[in-house]
């Protein structure tokens, strides 16, 4: 076992990203056992307090320790190396328990097998570190959980002395990715889950169109807008895992930034932005441009329909899967998400059909005026995390705070689009994200120019 000592000389030492650390692994300088060490050892320390419902550590020395006895015999390394990946707590992984942050669901029996989006993360060489914390049944973006406690925001615990909130729903994964636990995160987005702790610790989180990865084995919350995507550090690393949870292969154009034209939606994904991400954003968009990027204003249609149709929906698909345990388990459920969910009881059937076929003639109309650009860019959010404490005692605050935070995300989610945050504040600021957006199947194209935009800001003086 490498000592604690020299676990963080090495930990020093490390590239960035998953990709970068496959690449040592594969060439003998790093085993990925110690590896899986360092990543212990942060899931250990107080950043990692509530980041897991429960450890997978005896099963993730296996992964490792297979992969560098595959290195040693010459036998090929899969894309995953044998590095750190954390699982949201929706996920079914072969013989633990799936209980969705909720002590409702703590009678749930171990699971019979992997889905598929851990089966294929396993298959491809990962070494899976736990079932991460959440927001109880992903049901908000703060990342609250009164069961197993809220994570602390990591990347803002290093700036400043006030408590944060992790963003949600995978507000473990999160945490597990940005305090090195991690080198991914398997998580879900419902209308935002993934971009929005990305966003507020600074990470890379991507959205995929929701029908190229399986959410077979991933307790639902809106059959509808549910999506099986992850947290990384880099956006190369996105591609990486986009490309197993897929199963498919991701075209890249690896084209310049003078060559990108690009759709800002003025009106509501601008509004209501704090000085810090103002800053953040407009010092983004002033870069891209001299950069050569041609960044021109467009207006989306109706941009109230996402917030008001994509809320009715989940909320009464959460209702028709949760009705029937309520009436049992009612007293083990978070009270704010339970009133979430009740409010989707309301939601008349007929309502509920007019919604998704508005949300299919709106898909249609953003489709048109996405038209010619390689990809929308806004805020992801337009907040940096706010203090924990208000939201904990103040329910109109908690709501108030959790539509700001899943405004923007939710336009995504309600086209069946793709979608991916980067940071893009500077060192001493608290992270701010910028999402690149397209209407559905567009996701090479996002993860395109996002590549050139990451490595664009970063030569640019990000």
């Amino acid at each position: 076992m490498t000592t604690l000592t020299n676990l963080n000389i090495l930990a020093r030492s490390l590239p960035t990203d998953m990709c970068g650390m496959a690449a040592e692994i594969r060439s003998g300088r790093r085993q990925a056992s110690e590896l899986l060490d360092i990543a212990i050892a942060a899931a250990d320390s107080p950043a990692c307090r509530h980041a897991y419902v429960r450890r997978f550590d005896a099963a993730a020395r296996a992964a490792a320790m297979a992969i560098d006895e595959a290195r040693r015999v010459g036998t090929p390394i899969p894309p995953l190396a044998g590095l750190a990946v954390s699982v949201k707590d929706l996920f079914d992984v072969a013989g633990m328990p799936t209980t969705a942050g909720s002590k409702s669901l703590a009678d749930a029996l171990p699971a019979a097998d992997d889905c598929p989006a851990v089966a294929r993360l396993r298959g491809a060489g990962a070494a899976l570190t736990g079932h991460s914390n959440l927001t109880e049944f992903a049901f908000s973006g703060i990342g609250i959980n009164p069961h197993h406690g809220t994570p602390a925001n990591v990347a803002t615990a290093a700036l400043d002395d006030t408590p944060r909130i992790p963003g949600g729903s995978t507000s473990g994964g999160a945490v597990t990715v940005a305090a090195g636990a991690a080198w991914a995160a398997l998580g879900s987005d419902t209308r935002g889950s993934i971009r929005v702790p990305a966003a507020l610790h600074g990470l890379v989180g991507f959205k995929n169109t929701q029908s190229l990865t399986p959410t077979q084995g991933c307790l639902p919350l809106s059959f509808t807008l549910d999506t099986a995507c992850a947290i990384t550090r880099s956006v190369r690393d996105a591609v990486l895992l986009h490309e197993v949870l897929a199963a498919r292969q991701v075209r890249l154009q690896h084209r310049p930034l003078r060559a990108l034209r690009l759709a800002l939606p003025r009106g509501a994904m601008l509004e209501g932005l704090d000085a810090t991400v103002a800053r953040a954003f407009e010092r983004s968009l002033a870069r891209l441009r001299d950069g050569g990027a041609d960044i021109v204003d467009v207006s989306l249609p109706d941009s109230d329909t996402p917030w008001q149709s994509s809320g009715q929906i989940s909320g009464a698909e959460a209702w028709a899967w949760h009705r029937a345990r309520i009436e049992a388990h009612q007293a083990d459920y978070d009270p704010r998400v339970l009133s979430r969910i009740r409010s989707g009881s309301s939601v008349l059937a007929a309502d509920y059909i007019e919604r998704l076929q508005t949300r299919r003639r709106w898909a249609a109309d953003v489709a048109q005026s996405a038209a010619g650009f390689d990809a929308f860019v806004c805020p992801t959010v337009p907040v940096v995390a706010p203090p924990l404490a208000p939201l904990l005692a103040d329910d109109d605050a908690f709501f108030a705070t959790n539509a700001l935070l899943l405004r923007n995300p939710s336009v995504v989610n309600h086209l069946d689009g793709c979608a991916l945050t980067l940071p893009c504040h500077e060192s001493g600021e608290l992270p701010v994200g910028l999402m690149v957006w397209a209407p559905a199947g567009g996701d090479d194209r996002v993860l395109d120019v996002s590549l050139t935009i990451e490595r664009s800001l970063a030569q640019l003086g990000h």
